[in-house]
């Protein structure tokens, strides 16, 4: 499947995989929800992704604190505290019997309405709680080779049009940017701000390599990344520059190194941006020496993050 960043090997077992709606696993084809409800009539609700390894799940405690955080932004009871709502992720994974190698969706809509409106007050039901694993990795081609930028047109909003660090189910200006960057035959959308600095990516945070120092935009107009916070955690750590600073797509072009991040394929080049081959990769391909590193040390820190998947005595 070619998708980005997301770009994944399709894998049969994910016929089977059973998936989990207010408590209830269904097989993949029978695992729905109302026409009624709060996400499908209008993108209502918060979600996350999670990535599960080595038996563990993956900066568990940080996606739960986004996810709460942007219920309660919304106003929205997701009906479930911490633990509970981790039970359920757990025996869904139980059920599965995964333990590597997953991608997990996590959505939470409002729930079910008695008519098509936005008012939050003519929701009738609980909170919809769904549990998506797959198994999915990305393809070590698209992480060899790394993907490719376009700067699109369409701008990352500010707090008072939309909050970028509220991960909502309405998505659509990154889907619009996602269209164009396809259009001109990228791999992901790079977004500016509305000043004209660079924010972010479509589906993806972004980071440029110059003179040894590692640069990313400020949080301003971006989701509040948990790979991000981590590779500037894990940069710091090891003495690398690591500075949350603005700058334009001149400072992309003439970047040393790129890469994004993200929670399904953690770190992955950038080649090109607009057509100008990044420094490192004009050359050669592959990831350059500091994007290198860092992937290692993320690594790390994924593998002493993990919070093991219960069982079912641990959860009672």
């Amino acid at each position: 499947m070619t998708t980005g960043t997301h770009e994944y090997l399709d894998d049969p077992r994910n016929a089977a995989v059973l998936i989990s709606v207010n408590g209830e696993l269904f097989p993949r084809e029978r695992a729905v929800v109302s026409v009624f409800d709060s996400g499908f009539v209008l993108g209502d609700g918060v979600w996350e992704g999670l990535r599960v390894t080595d038996g563990g799940i993956a900066f568990l405690e940080a996606h739960l604190d986004r996810l709460y955080e942007g219920a309660k932004s919304i106003d929205m009871d997701i009906g479930l505290d911490r633990a509970a709502l981790a039970s359920r992720i757990f025996s869904c994974l139980r059920a599965n019997a995964m333990r590597d190698g997953v991608h997990i969706r996590l959505m939470v809509t409002r729930g079910v309405k008695r008519t098509p409106y936005q008012d939050p007050r003519v929701t009738i039901g609980p909170a919809t709680v769904v549990i998506i694993p797959e198994y999915k990795l990305p393809r070590p081609e698209m992480v060899e080779k790394g993907i490719t930028l376009f700067t699109v047109h369409i701008r990352r909003t500010g707090p008072a049009e939309q909050d970028q660090k509220l991960n909502s189910h309405s998505k659509l200006n990154c889907i619009l940017a996602c269209i164009q960057a396809t259009k001109a035959g990228a791999d992901e959308a790079l977004m500016l701000d509305p000043a004209g600095f660079v924010a972010t990516c479509n589906s993806t945070h972004f980071f440029i390599v110059r003179r040894g120092e590692l640069w990313t935009s400020p949080p301003d107009y971006c989701l509040g990344g948990i790979t991000r916070a981590n590779i500037l955690r894990a940069a710091r750590e090891a003495g690398i520059p690591a500075h949350e600073k603005r700058f334009s797509t001149v400072d992309v072009y003439g970047a040393d190194e790129a890469f994004v991040t993200g929670t399904f394929a953690g770190m992955v080049h950038v080649s090109s941006v607009d057509g100008r081959a990044i420094g490192w990769d004009a050359d050669r391909r592959g990831a350059g020496p500091v994007t290198t590193r860092l992937r290692e040390l993320y690594r790390g820190l994924v593998r002493r993050s993990l919070t093991p998947i219960a069982d079912g005595a641990a959860e009672n």
